[in-house]
């Protein structure tokens, strides 16, 4: 049955890790463990990495923004943005970043493949 006390598909994904709501709605799990590996080895070029934080500070956030990006797919970072800093604090679990903190990740990851 239809949960309608949720606001958007950023609240039922923060309720789901690991799911991924699609352009067609249909839930299917993302390959995490490649995203994972690639922003891993990643974390340490990109310009807001920095030396008193390590790969799992960000790591929550390049979920979010991977699960983001086939759930937003055709849409720009510019339209989602609002959205995903909405269900940020929902989202991010036992992360304590704020989505200011952590939202350049986010975006890295939603942008992945399109560039």
């Amino acid at each position: 049955m239809a949960d309608f006390t949720k606001n958007s598909a950023a609240d039922i994904v923060a309720d789901n890790p690991g799911v991924n709501m699609g352009t067609s709605g249909s839930m299917h799990e993302i390959d995490w463990g490649t995203e994972d590996l690639y922003w891993r080895e990643q974390y340490a070029t990109r310009p807001y990495a920095r030396a008193d934080q390590d790969y799992e500070h960000f790591q929550q956030a390049y979920r979010y923004g991977a699960e983001s990006r086939a759930r937003h797919a055709g849409r720009e970072w510019n339209e989602v943005e609002p959205e995903l800093e909405r269900g940020w604090d929902g989202y991010r679990g036992k992360s304590q970043s704020r989505w200011t903190e952590v939202k350049d990740a986010v975006r890295d990851a939603f942008h992945r493949g399109r560039r």
